[in-house]
């Protein structure tokens, strides 16, 4: 499983975050503040972060910023009990990847870990070639010899998941839950749309296709 850090100043709610991450089989390493979870990671190989904002030393978004200058791009989950927009908008910007506000629901925060990894899963691998066919993640593109194809973010990874695990049937819950996270505005009929528009866009290749589940959800199949 994966090993995760968790960065808060408050004792029990690091040794509570653990207990339910353990539970699922991760490792999961503690930082009381930024300047630790440093520390910790000039040693340790960390999937992932779960941090709080208000800390002593270096806060939850120095800590995101100074990663993200640094080159590590493994997920970034903040918690916190500031909750307007301009707060969450700055995290955002900083390079956080999902955001909860305190009271966190662990079982939620499970939830996220888990589509998070999946996420970070898929974008560990940066290309598939399919023939002639390149889906490139670094520029989002779908290259042929004769035509590119720059979709947008969420229409590649959707394609790149499918096309990942090729004759896998994801449901749509499974598509929305690892494409959009816990968007409250995405459902399963965004799903449907956004292969719609792949369709349209690439449904002249022969190369691959998106398949209709009848009742379950899609598919990718290379065709030979």
């Amino acid at each position: 499983m994966s090993t995760i850090l968790v960065v808060d100043d408050n004792d029990r709610i690091r040794d509570l975050i653990g207990i339910y991450l353990t539970k699922e089989g991760h490792t999961v390493l503690k930082a009381s503040d930024g300047k630790e979870a440093f520390d910790i990671m000039e040693n340790k190989k960390i999937d992932l972060i779960i941090t709080d904002v208000m800390m002593p030393a270096i806060d939850g978004y120095e800590l995101t910023e100074s990663l993200r200058d640094a080159g590590y791009m493994m997920p970034i989950l903040m918690i916190t009990v500031k909750d307007s927009l301009a707060d969450k908008k700055k995290g955002f910007l900083l390079g956080v990847d999902d955001y909860m506000t305190k009271p966190v629901d662990m079982e939620e925060l499970v939830l996220r870990v888990t589509a998070l990894l999946r996420r970070s899963n898929i974008s560990q691998s940066k290309q598939i070639t399919i023939q002639d066919v390149i889906l490139d993640y670094s520029s989002l593109e779908v290259r042929t010899p004769e035509e590119v194809h720059e979709l947008p973010k969420k229409e590649f990874f959707l394609l790149f998941k499918l096309l990942s695990y090729p004759n896998v049937i994801f449901t749509r819950q499974d598509l929305r839950d690892d494409i959009w996270g816990y968007d409250a505005e995405a459902n399963e009929r965004t799903v449907d749309v956004h292969v719609k528009r792949l369709r349209e866009k690439l449904g002249h290749l022969t190369q691959f296709e998106i398949v209709t589940v009848r009742g379950l959800g899609y598919k990718g199949v290379i065709r030979t």
